[in-house]
């Protein structure tokens, strides 16, 4: 099916299932324990071998030699791979870094060897035996060292650079001005399953049960790393245990099981310990950014210049921390930059809301810091700043092919183009009503309550709306009930569910009669999960593929198709009804279609908006900060379900709070390494640092973005939310943080005196 007009009145309007806030379909299995995740099939992989994944001490040099000897003959050993003995093996095209090291290596932990015994704890002790001799290179693990030598990068949503009117004299020229330096750190995406495989083969033909978030990707990647044609692999991810972008691509534990699996004659699990995940896989890279706003003494912004600067391996891509700056606020004369260091670290890489998140920890601080300069509200300052059409040099929706995501190729540019739906300032209202912003006391540490310190913050939200093509099979089956397939993940997300409700309204039955499968590859191709593209464009492909079966379906009863109704089990036109399975009484109805995308997000740009307010209180004497409320307001197109979705927001808005204040990963600048490797070090919230989590979502319809009217909102949850908790700090104490994490450290020094 083809999208290329604004989408009409179509049964997804109904709302009889759609738009409903279910229960997830997948909550019993998961909450009873029997959702078997990729390192738990045993009950399609018994009697599989346990694989140990030994990663490189060193993060720049070669291997001299590896001794496996004492290795190979410890007890219950079966096998181990080595760069030696793999066989030829290709690079992926997503992947920075090479699966398997040697002789090479190119960072600390890439895998050099995987262990296979009868075992874990096997496979773990013989992985301590092995023996490398090293020649370590001097490399290079500080950003702001690697400055001076960065380069120009082009990010997803554009080129590396992009400049409208005259930035430098226009910002000159302001009366009033900004230019304040912020910095992120690295961070560890720390879902809760870790990347996790097993993997058996039939002759030469490769099955992966996996988790990994993008399936189509996936089998080209392990295709083209081994050398094997893709229709020999085949892989299966029905449950996700988090991926938050660290899962996108595939990674050392799904090539090393197929590895070791070949090595050892029988089928290989291999999980990375937590260590490997952090330092062997992917995170999000720390960036340094310089802000400059000039605006008039009334507060209209004239001139804005957004820097980035970020590191990743040769080869790698940077951090896409300006992109939100080229569409977000008003103003004539603009210019952004980024800048790419080649770092010696772990790969970065995509994680929730790559770019933006990173991005609005800066601008946002920076809007409200030139709000105070200008003397106007914050949230006035932005409202007066806003704008209907794109004001930069703006970019079309970035590309989901994988080489371009991986190449971050530049797109073509266009001006004056208008956003399908833009509702920020209706996201503020609705939020300063809700949280009682008119309460807020603007000068800094005067409120107090006992020996807290209470600060309120508000920051936007903005992420782009991207499109996709996504298909998927759908099957009348004899009894009435309704089967969908396609290969689109559910990460945690809540896909199976409103691919059931997107079935159950298309086809007029209750969501109890509509199964659906996902995550194998031999079902169509989706749009698979990540950038909160996967709700709208996998829904999307099942409506079209439903439209193809209502066509069969009504032909088969002799119905004009243009005419019939489908509800309540039932097909209806005029005075006739007929139960919906009797179309399938000689055999089942299967349909499959995809939806395809024309050029209405060339001309109209489509992105998500929020609001993001936050409550803290910091203890006065010892710096302590504790989040005391939060609330969104998000604008993101129809809410396919308002329960999981809201459950995705909220979720995002925890991650905001960690990456506020605590998550950072510590480099060992003399090895090259992240020392808080473990969750015991790498701090992430918990339910005792999370208070009262409230949201709205604003109605609204977006006929431009798809069938479904829907867009995404995963990732619009987290921008913009640690910039909100940092002001709410500054509200609350008078002191400003520009480096996150925001810890008691940088500010205890300065708190006002304890009276």
């Amino acid at each position: 099916m083809k999208f290329d007009a604004p989408a009409t009145t179509n049964p997804i309007d109904q709302l009889k299932v759609v738009g409903q806030p279910v229960d997830r379909i997948d909550g019993p299995l998961k909450t009873t324990g029997t959702a078997r995740y990729a390192y738990e099939r045993h009950d399609a992989v018994p009697n599989a071998a346990y694989g140990y994944v030994v990663g490189s001490a060193i993060a720049k040099g070669r291997i001299k030699s590896i001794d496996v000897a004492a290795a190979k003959a410890a007890l219950g050993v079966l096998a181990i791979v080595t760069a030696e003995n793999a066989g030829k093996l290709e690079k992926g095209r997503l992947n920075t870094a090479k699966l398997l090291g040697g002789p090479e290596i190119q960072h600390y932990h890439q895998a050099i060897a995987v262990v296979v015994a009868e075992t874990f704890e096997q496979a773990r002790d013989a992985g301590q035996m092995l023996r490398v001799d090293y020649d370590r290179e001097q490399g290079s693990f500080d950003l702001r060292g690697g400055m001076d030598t960065a380069k120009p990068a082009g990010i997803t949503a554009g080129p590396p650079d992009t400049a409208v009117g005259n930035f430098g004299s226009a910002f000159a020229a302001a009366p009033v001005q900004l230019d304040e330096t912020y910095t992120t750190p690295d961070e560890s995406h720390a879902m809760m399953e870790p990347h996790a495989s097993t993997a058996a083969w039939d002759g030469d033909k490769l099955t992966i049960w996996t988790s990994n978030q993008m399936i189509a990707w996936g089998v080209g990647e392990v295709a083209k790393t081994l050398n094997m044609p893709k229709e020999n692999v085949r892989l299966i991810s029905p449950f996700v245990g988090g991926g938050f972008g660290a899962k996108l691509f595939v990674r050392s534990d799904a090539i090393l099981a197929a590895l070791g699996a070949r090595a050892a004659g029988r089928p290989v699990k291999v999980t990375l310990q937590r260590a490997l995940v952090i330092n062997n896989t992917t995170h999000r890279p720390a960036t340094i950014q310089r802000i400059r706003i000039g605006t008039t003494r009334d507060g209209k912004i004239t001139a804005v210049g957004h820097e980035s600067w970020s590191g990743d391996l040769t080869g790698g891509k940077p951090d896409g921390a300006v992109s939100q700056t080229r569409m977000l606020y008003a103003g004539a004369d603009r210019m952004t930059a980024t800048r790419l260091a080649a770092l010696d670290l772990p790969e970065s890489n995509a994680m929730r809301a790559p770019g933006e998140a990173t991005g609005m920890m800066a601008l946002e601080i920076a809007m409200d810091e030139m709000a105070e300069r200008l003397g106007m509200d914050p949230i006035e300052f932005r409202i007066l700043n806003d704008t209907q059409v794109v004001p930069d040099v703006a970019s079309k929706p970035p590309s989901q092919d994988p080489q371009a995501i991986n190449n971050r190729e530049a797109q073509s540019p266009s001006k004056d183009k208008p956003f399908s739906q833009r509702q920020l300032v209706q996201c503020f209202r609705t939020g300063a009503e809700r949280f009682g912003w008119d309460k807020r006391i603007a000068q800094p540490g005067q409120v107090r309550d006992g020996r807290w310190l209470v600060g309120i913050g508000v920051a936007s939200a903005f992420r782009n709306n991207q499109l996709t093509k996504s298909a998927a099979r759908v099957r009348l089956e004899t009894d009435g009930t309704v089967t969908v397939e396609t290969d689109m993940t559910d990460i945690g997300t809540g896909s199976y569910t409103i691919i059931g409700q997107t079935a159950a309204e298309m086809m007029g039955v209750p969501l109890q009669k509509v199964a659906v499968r996902l995550g194998d590859s031999s079902f169509p191709i989706s749009s698979g999960s990540g950038g909160q593209w996967g709700g709208n464009n996998s829904t999307a492909g099942v409506y079209a593929a439903c439209v193809k079966l209502r066509e069969m379906v009504a032909q088969k009863l002799g119905f004009n198709s243009a005419e019939a109704a489908f509800s309540d089990g039932e097909v209806r036109a005029g005075n006739r009804a007929v139960p919906l399975a009797d179309a399938a009484r000689d055999g089942s109805l299967s349909a499959e279609d995809a939806i395809e995308y024309g050029d209405l997000d060339k001309k109209f740009q489509q992105s998500t908006f929020g609001a993001h307010f936050v409550e803290v209180v910091v203890d006065a004497a010892t710096a302590e900060i504790r989040v005391r409320r939060m609330l969104a307001v998000c604008a993101a197109g129809r809410i396919l379900n308002p329960k999981t979705a809201r459950s995705q927001v909220i979720g995002a808005m925890t991650m905001g709070v960690g990456a506020a204040l605590m998550e950072e990963l510590v480099v060992d600048k003399r090895v090259g390494f992240f020392v808080n490797h473990d969750l015991a070090s790498y701090e992430v919230p918990v339910h005792a640092d999370i208070p009262h989590q409230d949201m709205i979502f604003l109605d609204e319809t977006d006929p431009m973005s798809s069938p479904m009217k829907a867009k995404g909102v995963a990732e619009l949850g987290i921008c913009g939310v640690a910039a909100a908790v940092a002001n709410a700090v500054y509200n609350a104490t008078g002191v400003r943080v520009r480096d996150y994490p925001v810890t008691l450290d940088k500010l205890i020094a300065k708190l006002p005196a304890v009276g």
